[in-house]
């Protein structure tokens, strides 16, 4: 299972110039909800394996990439398919919930 950590050096290689849908988690170490809802994107992850790559962003080590995306709550999810932002989601899923997303 291949979950990417993302920051600002590795962004634009990983998520933008990528040629599946990319998913990104925007989280950090100190949320409870963010805990819960790791082990639904890591399911996801495998489960849409070649179709979709996934990204974390630990918005303390990286805010300004939380602040590109407007993230104010976390988690927070983002669907970028052809270098654009699709679509967000703030708080946790299920993994269908987060699955219908995409």
């Amino acid at each position: 299972m291949s979950v990417v950590s993302v920051n600002e050096r590795n962004f634009d290689s990983e998520v933008l110039q990528s040629t599946l849908p990319v998913l990104i988690d925007f989280w950090a170490p100190w949320c409870g909800p963010c805990k819960m809802f790791s082990p639904v994107v890591d399911e996801v992850a495998e489960r849409q394996q070649g179709k979709l790559k996934v990204c974390k962003v630990n918005i303390d080590e990286e805010p300004g990439l939380a602040q590109r995306f407007g993230v104010m709550s976390i988690p927070t999810v983002a669907l970028i398919r052809g270098g654009k932002l699709e679509k967000t989601s703030v708080g946790y899923r299920t993994r269908e919930q987060l699955e219908e997303m995409l």
